[in-house]
């Protein structure tokens, strides 16, 4: 394809196919490599982005080694992951034994609702630390303010939510 040809978008439909594939496959490199800055295993990154690419929201874990270039232990690690934090879940292909692992359906919210959970668990926690050190202490009053950020966090997570579903439904 000449640079013309590139930049106007002609050229075979193989040409652009793979063009394609090659931008999906950054993409998704990209993506998983944001989730690892922000605290995911590598892995179990790549996974999830690759899940989430992928035309139906599922993948075979032979189909991840391929689309991933990564061994059948690699997938097998980053997928136990990922099903323990409630990110993905296993069905069954149907007629075979084969497992085929999908993204829930409406994921985020519920990765943000158990988060939400943890900053309770945390701010619960921080409460009952302040209240052991003192509050009128340096490090009592830090861990209180710390707990009183957790409590910010948790009141405005929840109304976050209530207006994403009421944005979802439409109404």
């Amino acid at each position: 394809m000449t640079g013309d040809d590139e930049r106007m978008g002609t050229g075979t439909e193989e040409q652009r196919a793979e063009r394609d594939d090659e931008a999906v496959a950054r993409f998704l490199e990209r993506f998983a490599g944001e989730l690892t800055a922000a605290g995911m295993q590598r892995m179990p990154s790549r996974v999830f982005a690759a899940l989430l690419v992928s035309e139906t929201g599922s993948l075979t874990s032979a189909e991840l080694a391929e689309r991933l270039q990564i061994s059948p232990a690699a997938v097998s690690g980053a997928v136990r992951y990922l099903t323990q934090v409630n990110m993905i879940g296993r069905e069954r292909d149907p007629g075979s034994r084969r497992e085929r692992y999908v993204l829930h359906e409406a994921m985020w919210y519920e990765v943000f609702t158990r988060r939400d959970q943890v900053l309770q668990r945390w701010e619960k926690t921080l409460a009952e630390g302040a209240d052991m050190l003192g509050r009128e202490t340096v490090a009592g009053a830090r861990v209180a303010e710390t707990a009183e950020f957790f409590s910010f966090l948790h009141r405005e997570m929840g109304q976050i939510m209530e207006r994403w579903r009421r944005h979802k439904s439409g109404a």
